[in-house]
């Protein structure tokens, strides 16, 4: 049976931050993510995270400017003490709530400033630091690869890069957050290429496209991924990461079947 968390950083939305967590609960998850959850005290988030009965599946290190649509931090030659700052920060966050792992976003690197093999190896560099640090409070460190569709210049923007990133970094601890959305845009094969490489993956997130709504709302067949993960063996989260087509509550005709 599958296990459901909601990204109460996208949904939700209609309630204050901290209410989101009993609502996601009321409404049949039992896990939650967040993107970025530093503006907000750890103690703050523990007690909703502990009063709901909810788990954290994944947060985000924390990006620098790339929310701003900046290059981040995780790839540039020049940023590594920002990123290991950051991975500090995350650990801080990492010993109080407890998330199943810790998401890397690699972002857009300017390829007038840096080569691509460069700013790889920056990465691959900072995801060993990150893995290495984060693994001594239990905590598993992904990598994402986001659509370049959307993202023209996105530095990981597919499944096989991101397994190539993976293991130049080398270590155990290190793993791919599959997002269906992004890899619908860049592969399609989605049952495939998941199969092919299920051990690397770490978590997996999910919206329907076009559009990243709900699942029913696009193109992709939910209900035959969801079956078939369940029968690879796939026991990790599955994280709701969409936009709201309506209010939230109205969205969720997905998730009945597996209540």
């Amino acid at each position: 049976m599958p296990k459901f968390s909601s990204n109460i950083s996208m949904m939700f939305r209609e309630y204050k931050f901290l209410d989101r967590f009993e609502k996601a609960k009321s409404y049949g998850f039992d896990g939650i993510e967040i993107q970025f959850p530093y503006k907000f005290s750890i103690n703050d988030l523990n007690t909703a995270k502990t009063n709901n009965g909810l788990e954290i599946s994944v947060l985000n290190i924390d990006a620098g400017d790339l929310v701003d649509g900046g290059p981040g931090i995780a790839a540039i030659p020049d940023r590594e003490d920002q990123f290991k700052r950051a991975v500090e920060q995350a650990v801080e966050y990492a010993v109080i709530l407890q998330p199943t792992s810790m998401n890397i976003l690699p972002g857009w690197p300017s390829m007038e400033l840096y080569n691509r093999q460069q700013c790889l190896n920056t990465l691959a560099n900072n995801l060993h630091y990150a893995g290495d640090a984060l693994a001594q409070v239990g905590v598993k460190v992904l990598v994402e690869a986001v659509n370049t569709l959307e993202r023209p210049g996105f530095l990981i923007s597919s499944s096989s890069e991101a397994i190539e990133v993976l293991n130049l970094a080398d270590h155990k601890n290190l793993f791919l957050q599959y997002d269906i959305y992004h890899m619908q845009i860049m592969e399609g094969n989605l049952v495939g290429r998941m199969e092919n490489i299920i051990d690397r993956i770490g978590h997996i997130q999910f919206a329907d496209n076009p559009g990243r709504n709900e699942p029913g709302t696009g193109e992709i067949n939910f209900d035959f991924i969801f079956k078939r993960l369940d029968e690879m063996g796939w026991n990790g989260w599955l994280g709701a990461e969409y936009i709201p087509s309506k209010q939230t509550e109205e969205t969720l005709q997905w998730l009945k079947p597996f209540l």
